[in-house]
């Protein structure tokens, strides 16, 4: 069963079958339904950290990558952090498995308290990379997106100042959590930085909500990832921006590209888009 569809069957639950049921009947169902959802979250994040100790393409050993893992546990109960743990790991694997005969720079958009910043920070580290934190540490910008409901069935909205990190606070918890020294700091509005950036890029991470800034991203990063590369998004719960991902005419008039191959879209909330070899 799919993440999406336990969303939407949870959904459907609350609006319909709690209103015909006593308070006792659906207080006990649903304490059960998360005690199960609990393990049943214990058991995917076991698999998932087995999985990545067992990745056959990490370029860390074993011991590195169990280190790694609990690093991570440490970020998680010192910085506030609203992304999972497979969102995470797919984009360190990706990292870590970057090809040794690029030397490309690893890029995050949207950074928030820096809690994702200082965990991809631990694997460009490993990899000596340059690693690019995008934001404007001043939160959300202004904005009239009729953001309304996700693709699970929850609310969405998004307005000025949201998930706002000083540069100070994603600098010292990065210092503290991650490895800041592979980091290098380009804060500002989407719009007056990217124009002007115009290093090669090895993979891109987004986690930008808006439409526009998502636009944004993609017209000034894509163009710059290596053939081969990829771009994470992890807005793709977000249906303005899985209209715009999805949008053959955005990718071909803004992108200069036909619309490149996607995984997770409109199924996952992160989607990873890879750039083909030859474009």
């Amino acid at each position: 069963m799919t993440s999406t569809f336990k969303l939407k069957f949870k959904n459907i639950v609350k609006s319909y079958i709690k209103p015909i049921l006593s308070p006792r009947v659906y207080s006990k169902m649903h304490a059960i339904y998360h005690y199960k959802n609990k393990i049943n979250k214990r058991k995917m994040i076991q698999q998932l950290q087995k999985d990545f100790i067992n990745h056959p393409h990490i370029s860390i050993n074993k011991s590195e990558r169990q280190v790694l893992l609990k690093q991570l546990d440490v970020i998680n109960d010192n910085v506030e952090c609203p992304h999972t743990l497979d969102q995470i790991l797919a984009y360190i694997t990706h990292i870590l498995c970057l090809p040794s005969d690029t030397r490309g720079v690893v890029v995050e958009a949207g950074c928030f308290k820096g809690g994702s910043s200082s965990k991809f920070s631990l694997a460009a580290d490993h990899m000596n990379r340059t690693f690019l934190i995008f934001d404007s540490f001043q939160g959300i910008p202004n904005n009239e997106e009729a953001h309304d409901v996700n693709i699970f069935g929850g609310s969405v909205g998004f307005v000025k100042g949201d998930y706002s990190g000083s540069l100070n606070e994603v600098r010292d918890n990065i210092t503290q959590f991650g490895k800041v020294d592979c980091c290098e700091f380009v804060p500002g509005w989407f719009d007056d930085t990217l124009p002007h950036f115009n290093k090669a890029i090895d993979c891109i991470y987004l986690d930008v909500d808006l439409v526009s800034s998502t636009k944004t991203c993609l017209k000034y990063l894509y163009p710059l990832l290596r053939p081969g590369g990829s771009l994470f998004s992890q807005d793709g719960h977000l249906p303005l921006v899985l209209e715009l991902l999805d949008n053959d005419q955005f990718w071909e008039d803004e992108i200069g590209c036909t619309k490149p191959q996607m995984i997770g879209l409109g199924n996952n909330k992160l989607v990873q888009i890879i750039k083909a070899n030859i474009e």
